[in-house]
């Protein structure tokens, strides 16, 4: 069965890709780190039980990953981008200039932002209001945006541990650090007064000040992936990393996981809603390469599965909380439905 769409875009693609076309048979994704090891999963999966190459998945953070998905149309860029932030208008804009004019947005799961410590070190019971007060670089004291002095936790709320402050957060290139930034920097900002404070003293960008971290070595920006963030805190036991859900869970064995709001992290709390830091999962796809880079719809089809990604399947297994809405995800794949305007 064909799935070539004779669009403008398929035709460039086929010209483009006409002599080169044996040298790249298998699909071909970059992107987040979040989203690699389920990308994994189904790759490996999908290369034991169809007759197509097992598709190459390489990380290197969403940013980076829609930047490559954006280089252009032909069997020199990839296929999909994987991403734990949803795509940007600037990353549409840029696939639009260089021919990438349809783009497929897969959302296939939900996962959670967690704070974790090491296994043997004491519990955490943050709050984003906290974890603002401790990282910031501006907070306010006695009614005033000082710079941010504070030493351990105990300084932020005496009710955490006496521990120095030292966190490894995901660097600026990963979809888990603009979670980050919005449901906990800023959501925090708002709850601890530095936000009013910051729009009182004249900012003209509010959430860029309360995005704004320490620079004294307390904040330490991780530009890998989560095994680098396990590997700093297991080198500094005072350490504590942000890691998604899933990646937290193949690690109990070396990790405590913080509570957020009083909220224990998990599949079940991320589903209903209670816990307040979860995020959508994404990958994107180039429509132009549909059904003319080899196993690439069979591999979305497949992704999207109820064996793959339903709340049975070896991505749940794993960590990914099913989207309730994967039924009509599916409909959206079959049909080839390219995103429309973002909201």
């Amino acid at each position: 069965m064909s799935y070539m769409k004779l669009t403008a875009s398929t035709l460039a693609i086929a010209a483009l890709s006409a002599t080169t076309a044996a040298a790249r048979d298998n699909v071909q994704i970059a992107g987040s780190s979040t989203v690699l090891p389920y990308a994994t999963i189904v790759a490996e999966a999908f290369g034991e039980n169809f007759d197509f190459p097992t598709p190459v998945v390489e990380g290197g953070g969403s940013g980076a990953g829609r930047k490559k998905l954006c280089e252009g149309v032909g069997a020199n860029t990839i296929d999909i981008a994987n991403s734990s932030s949803r795509i940007k208008q600037s990353d549409i804009d840029a696939c639009a200039a260089a021919g990438v004019t349809e783009i497929m947005e897969v959302r296939f799961g939900y996962d959670g932002i967690v704070f974790a410590s090491d296994i043997n070190g004491p519990a955490f019971e943050l709050t984003p209001a906290d974890v603002h007060a401790a990282l910031a670089a501006k907070v306010v004291k006695d009614g005033a945006l000082v710079d941010n002095t504070a030493k351990t936790w105990a300084d932020v709320n005496p009710a955490l541990p006496a521990q120095d402050i030292l966190a490894f957060v995901p660097g600026t290139k990963h979809g888990t650090r603009e979670v980050f930034d919005e449901k906990v920097l800023i959501d925090g900002c708002e709850a601890n007064g530095t936000a009013a404070a910051h729009k009182a003293a004249g900012a003209e960008k509010v959430g860029k000040e309360c995005m704004a971290l320490r620079t004294d070595g307390v904040s330490v920006d991780i530009d890998g992936d989560y095994t680098e963030t396990l590997a700093r805190v297991d080198a500094n036991k005072n350490g504590i990393g942000i890691f998604g859900l899933s990646f937290y869970q193949n690690n109990t064995d070396k990790l405590r996981v913080a509570t957020m709001s009083g909220v224990v992290p998990s599949t079940e709390s991320i589903a209903s809603g209670e816990y307040p830091i979860s995020r959508p999962l994404y990958f994107y796809v180039k429509n132009a390469h549909l059904g003319v880079i080899p196993g690439l719809k069979e591999y979305v089809t497949f992704f999207l599965s109820d064996d793959m990604a339903g709340p049975d399947g070896p991505l749940a297994a794993y960590g990914l909380v099913s989207d309730p809405e994967l039924a009509a995800t599916q409909a959206m794949v079959e049909a080839e439905t390219p995103m429309g305007p973002l909201e």
